[in-house]
């Protein structure tokens, strides 16, 4: 005989899962009991939430699933945001949640909650199980839901008594078989053909890199087609890393946080061919004023003319569609428009000059970009220090992590112990302010009891920076609930975890400071005094 939490733990072995991430209570105590038996690694998080972001975090660095945990009621509410933000970013998690037993459902008893319901809108699926002998059937589909077509989080809830109930064996499926669910992959060869042809007349194409580029893995492919064709490339924030800055053919981010240039290049394009990208209201404020004719591939049809009307749609995985399309497509007339993107990208201003006042941030992203390896990993929470990172920093063959859809603060630490536990071996910095940091400081314990040699910048200006600006340039400067007044000492507050930290007043400072973080063997945090005034851009 074998109970559903057993069963449970066999599915992640079975799944090869290596690693979760969670907190416990009562109601998924089964489910622990059995886990702590095997060799999948546990990271006891301090907060559920921060338990999806280090899922997260772990899955856009492995390619893999992340796995997250937690209890009934307040411990699957607190999971809630960190689902919401994979969802937005399409990231594959697979979040297990205990629940009180079968007969008290919809009863109120203590730690209940209706987390399938709760999370019905911003979880790719979810499951509430039922009878003990789903459960292998449950998590050989959600891993597949979660890891195929366009990724996301799937949520399965598991009652105490289910988990405590006997089957006679374990039987695991070998593949998910899903009615109605057939993600479609090839892109449709005639609306290739037609795209191809549209591109060899365009005069100045466009062709815009979007998250959905980084989840389908085709860094190769969109750098092969922006070779082959000559047309120039602009990113999405998450879309960022796919080609360096300094790639001939990138021209930079667009958006309302973008570079000027690329934004200007976007609206002049007579074509625009998008790769797996939405472009929400960040990236293209004004949908209704592009003229360009829009090439859309996604693997999401729902995603294809949502925000921009698509003039060819192509529904399949960006990875297949591209290698496809660059063997159909030759180099494009484009020459002209090439120069001329590269001659605005060159002669468009520097824009934050090192200081001795202050750490000018722009400029020591700058610096860290330089100082760290290719395939290095930077993640990057929100608000100002976000935009810094995005349009600063020179991801070369490594990753940025960051929260684009749902913009959730708060990310970058818990993210980075993720990916740093997928990759041990590369290196990995996050970089947050200090209102973002304050919302997640607490996995500084989680880095240190599980040895984790985390690297963390804290951009420093007492205030919460983005929501400052905004106030200074659309209501008069009247600062209302932004001044971080009453904060704690960061350094000595890390250094109370056993971490080192550290103290940079300039940009001089801030460099030294940040090689010696890079060379560091443990953990390291570095604050950098900033300037409340400095922009965004």
């Amino acid at each position: 005989m074998i109970s559903g939490a057993e069963m449970m733990v066999k599915c992640l072995q079975a799944e090869n899962v290596t690693i979760t991430f969670g907190y416990p209570g009562a109601v998924i105590c089964p489910f622990y009991d059995f886990l702590e038996k095997t060799e999948i690694e546990h990271v006891l998080v301090r907060s559920e939430q921060n338990g999806a972001h280090e899922a997260s975090g772990f899955a856009r660095a492995s390619g893999k699933a992340g796995v997250c945990i937690a209890t009934s009621g307040p411990g699957a509410t607190n999971l809630i945001t960190g689902l919401a933000t994979a969802y937005m970013d399409s990231i594959p998690l697979v979040a297990i949640t205990g629940q009180v037993n079968s007969e008290l459902l919809g009863r109120d008893v203590f730690q209940e909650a209706d987390v399938t319901g709760a999370c019905e809108s911003f979880t790719k699926h979810s499951y509430l199980v039922k009878n003990v002998e789903d459960i292998p059937r449950v998590f050989k589909e959600a891993f597949h839901i979660a890891t195929t077509g366009r990724p996301g989080p799937v949520l399965i809830d598991v009652p105490y008594d289910i988990q405590r109930a006997q089957v006679e064996e374990f039987i695991y499926p070998e593949k998910a078989e899903i009615i109605g669910y057939k993600p479609r992959t090839k892109g449709h060869s005639m609306q290739i053909k037609k795209a191809a042809k549209l591109l060899e007349s365009a005069k100045r194409p466009v062709i815009c890199c979007g998250g959905g580029v980084v989840s389908a893995g085709a860094r190769d492919e969109m750098i092969a087609f922006a070779k082959k064709t000559g047309i120039p490339v602009v990113a999405t924030m998450m879309g960022l890393g796919v080609i360096p800055m300094d790639n001939d053919h990138y021209i930079g981010m667009i958006g309302s946080h973008g570079k000027s240039y690329a934004n200007r290049m976007m609206n002049e394009a007579d074509v625009i061919v998008l790769c797996g990208a939405r472009v929400g209201d960040r990236a293209i404020p004004n949908p209704k004023g592009v003229k360009a004719s829009i090439i859309h591939i996604d693997i999401d049809p729902a995603e294809i003319g949502k925000n921009v009307n698509a003039h060819i749609p192509i529904v399949g995985d960006v990875k297949s569609v591209l290698r496809e399309f660059t063997k159909e497509i030759e180099a494009c007339p484009c020459d002209d428009w090439l120069k001329k993107v590269q001659t605005a990208k060159k002669e468009a201003p520097l824009r934050g000059q090192p200081r001795t006042d202050f750490v000018e941030p722009r400029a020591f992203m700058r610096d860290l970009s330089s100082m760290m390896e290719d395939d290095a990993i930077l993640t990057a929470d929100v608000g100002q220090n976000q935009i810094w990172a995005a349009n600063n920093f020179n991801t070369k063959e490594g990753r940025f992590l960051t929260s684009g859809g749902m913009g959730t603060m708060g990310y970058a630490l818990p993210a980075a112990i993720g990916a740093k536990l997928a990759k041990p071996k590369r290196q990995v910095v996050a970089v947050c302010g200090d209102g973002s940091f304050q919302m997640s400081m607490c996995e500084l314990a989680t880095a240190n009891q599980n040895r984790v040699p985390l690297k963390l910048v804290v951009m420093r200006n007492k205030f919460l920076g983005m929501v400052k600006e905004l106030q200074d340039n659309l209501y008069q400067g009247r600062h209302v609930a932004t001044p971080l007044n009453g904060d704690p000492d960061i350094v000595k507050l890390v250094q109370a975890y056993g971490i080192k930290a550290v103290f940079a007043q300039n940009n001089e400072d801030a460099k030294k400071l940040a090689k010696e973080m890079l060379e560091s063997k443990e953990a390291y945090v570095l604050v950098c005094d900033v300037d409340p005034n400095t922009p965004s851009i």
